[in-house]
């Protein structure tokens, strides 16, 4: 057997990871954002994030995520559930995966050319004789592409809850006469509620500091967070504000993931179990 000091050494490479690339980059952050534009120790940028125009932000940005990550799980949810009655259930679901390895911006650039003005969207809309319309830099273009673009990292951790589920769970509802709603509000969901969270965290978290999407496709109309971290540090090059915007964001995703936390259900949820 191994000791304590064997196990301990095989640790270092995980610690020296934690420190160097999760530690020291947020240990650097909330220090930046004690100083102001010229270097000078200030609490202001502090102060400053609880006036209206951060404060509305903040609850633009929460909005944003709320919507992507409600329209992701009504999509992802019977997607999922679906796919696991499919005959080939590991292929299809590889199919929809496949499109998260390409590269973001090259999805984004894709939509502007579906959404503009001659993409293939207005021309289908000219087959019935409607007018060309400015799809792009709508509310809409942002949530359905963000949607689009998240609906994978939804789909998989609820596709294996369900995939691990008994299915005697659901045939013993059904012989004491239960209804399908019954069935999937007091069986189904309970015991895959964990991927559902862990779907919510892989969408909503990352909703909050999107700031590409809303370059290309909101053009702007669209701020988030993640909009005015980009814009503290490239524009105005206040760094020391871009820094406690980025501290307020991650205290967010941290109270987010706590929230959204997993318990064990146990054995129950496991179909694997006799």
């Amino acid at each position: 057997m191994q000791t304590k000091t064997t196990k301990a050494f095989y640790l270092i490479p995980y610690y020296v990871w934690i420190v160097l690339f999760v530690v020291a980059p947020i240990a650097l952050i909330a220090y930046y954002s004690f100083f102001d534009l010229s270097g000078n120790f200030t609490l202001d940028n502090y102060q400053n994030f609880f006036t209206s125009v951060y404060l509305k932000l903040t609850l633009s940005s929460f909005w944003y995520a709320f919507l992507i990550t409600f329209f992701t799980l009504l999509i992802a949810y019977p997607t999922a559930y679906l796919l696991t009655k499919t005959r080939h259930k590991q292929l299809w679901l590889l199919l929809i995966i496949i499109p998260s390895w390409i590269n973001l911006l090259l999805k984004t650039y894709a939509f502007i050319g579906i959404f503009g003005l001659y993409g293939p969207v207005n021309a289908f809309l000219n087959v019935f004789g409607l007018e060309e319309t400015q799809i792009l830099f709508t509310d809409f273009s942002f949530v359905f592409v963000s949607v689009y673009i998240f609906i994978p990292f939804m789909i998989l951790p609820i596709f294996n809850s369900l995939d691990k589920l008994n299915p005697s769970l659901m045939d013993a509802s059904r012989d004491l006469g239960a209804s399908s709603w019954t069935t999937f509000s007091k069986v189904i969901l309970p015991l895959t509620i964990n991927g559902v969270k862990a779907g919510i965290q892989a969408v909503f978290i990352p909703s909050l500091s999107l700031f590409m999407i809303t370059r290309l496709i909101a053009g702007n109309k669209v701020i988030t967070l993640g909009t005015a971290i980009e814009q503290q540090f490239l524009v105005t090059q206040n760094w020391g504000m871009g820094s406690t915007i980025a501290v307020f964001l991650i205290i967010f995703m941290v109270i987010i993931m706590i929230i959204t936390g997993q318990r064990d259900k146990g054995a129950y949820a496991n179909g694997k179990n006799k």
